[in-house]
């Protein structure tokens, strides 16, 4: 596994040739300046929760890698609606995909979008 920082909670770990994405907030985040959105990419985009400092880039990057979003359901769907791949699960669901196993877990941490609305 390969792991490359992107500042915040934004990383990418390249698992068996399979690129998945966390977290990608950089183009607002004045720590990643130096980091090039245009040149990443991603086999699979991982959002932790909906706030705007976690999904900042995900719809973007989404778009032009074609990247699925995995994430609890109603952050799934908040994408899904914009037309893009969204892959969710309940908390205590999990996925199999091909880099392992994803568990959507609980955490004790709020989770809004940027307008405010739920997002699970």
């Amino acid at each position: 596994m390969q792991l490359t920082y992107f500042g915040h909670s934004c990383f990418l770990a390249t698992i068996g040739g399979t690129r998945v994405l966390f977290d990608p907030f950089i183009r607002p985040n004045p720590l990643a300046k130096d980091v090039d959105v245009d040149a990443i990419e991603a086999d699979f985009i991982l959002l932790s929760h909906g706030h705007g400092d976690h999904i900042a880039d995900a719809e973007e990057i989404a778009k032009r890698t074609g990247a699925p979003i995995v994430a609890i359901a109603e952050i799934a769907g908040y994408f899904g609606a914009k037309g893009l791949e969204g892959i969710g699960a309940n908390l205590g669901g999990k996925v199999k995909l091909p880099f392992g196993t994803v568990h959507f877990v609980a955490a004790a941490h709020s989770s809004s979008f940027p307008d405010g609305s739920y997002a699970g």
